[in-house]
């Protein structure tokens, strides 16, 4: 009898690898990066997250921190499972912890890229062009931990032969909190000028394809006629979908396939999600990171 039972429960336990892999988990959080209001946030990634609840069997809850470094600090501290960080964000996440999270997918753009901008814009009344109209007047950032919405163009700005040091050439250079908060300060004149986010393809009417400019366009905040481009950056490596490195091998394999799977599973989810326009999510791995991850680097080194 007792070689039986023994017999009974080792051919369950071979029989149902998921269901023990699935008692490793009693919950699966997913941070969502700053850049919109966190009701918008919630609902372009709802679907996603009662996606992952059927296929996990346990809660999952959405955070939307009120900044970048609150979804940093979640990954880092353990309390968040997952989240889009932009390549800026990675890098510092990496920086800080190397065995933190790891990098599994990118969104890819409906060319098949996985690159977009950063998007200098300002009101079309205002007169400003170009980077040449700005002299006296006032330029805002996003976050500090944005790629697109403050490293990347603090790096290639000044590179123009632009200086970013307020009062230099421009009347003042601000942080107002994000890529929304961004556009919501350029369109109301609170700001001369901005920078965002956008895969820079499509029509400028609708905000190109995918990105903030888009989302703001979806949402009903703006009117792209009312904006013009004045700057565009080089081609911006598209930040990684991340997991934290503790999580079960097969749950870390389950969410990759999910999201991975999200264009053909649910095309408007996917559009939600990926704020826009998509071709779906592709493999990605850490070393896609490495030229921004020194760029932080050295960023940090002039600051310290």
């Amino acid at each position: 009898m007792t070689r039986c039972l023994t017999l009974l429960a080792l051919t369950t336990a071979l029989a149902t690898p998921h269901m023990a892999a699935a008692q490793e988990i009693t919950e699966f959080n997913i941070g969502v990066l700053g850049g919109e209001n966190a009701q918008d946030r919630m609902t372009n990634n709802e679907c996603l997250r009662n996606y992952a609840e059927e296929e996990f069997g346990v809660p999952v809850k959405l955070f939307t921190p009120a900044d970048y470094d609150g979804v940093i600090q979640g990954l880092l501290g353990g309390s968040l499972d997952m989240a889009w960080l932009g390549a800026s964000a990675y890098a510092k996440t990496y920086l800080t912890d190397p065995e933190a999270v790891e990098p599994v997918l990118v969104k890819t753009n409906l060319d098949g890229s996985s690159t977009y901008h950063s998007i200098g814009f300002a009101r079309k009344d205002s007169g400003i062009t170009s980077l040449d109209e700005m002299e006296g007047k006032v330029l805002a950032f996003g976050d500090p931990n944005s790629t697109s919405g403050y490293l990347i163009p603090s790096v290639e700005i000044p590179q123009e032969g632009y200086s970013l040091e307020p009062g230099d050439y421009f009347a003042d250079v601000k942080f107002v909190g994000g890529h929304e908060q961004t556009i919501v300060a350029v369109n109301n004149g609170d700001v001369d000028a901005g920078v965002t986010w956008a895969d820079g393809q499509g029509e400028w009417e609708d905000g190109y394809n995918s990105g903030s400019l888009r989302k703001a366009v979806d949402s009903g905040i703006i009117d792209m006629n009312d904006l013009v481009e004045i700057w565009r950056s080089k081609p911006i490596p598209e930040g990684p979908i991340v997991l934290r490195k503790a999580l079960p091998e097969d749950v870390k394999e389950k969410m990759t396939a999910l999201v991975g799977g999200l264009i053909e599973k649910d095309k408007d989810c996917a559009y939600g999600v990926a704020a826009g326009e998509t071709a779906g999510f592709m493999p990605v791995t850490h070393d896609a990171y490495e030229t921004i991850i020194e760029v932080r680097v050295r960023e940090q080194s002039k600051d310290s």
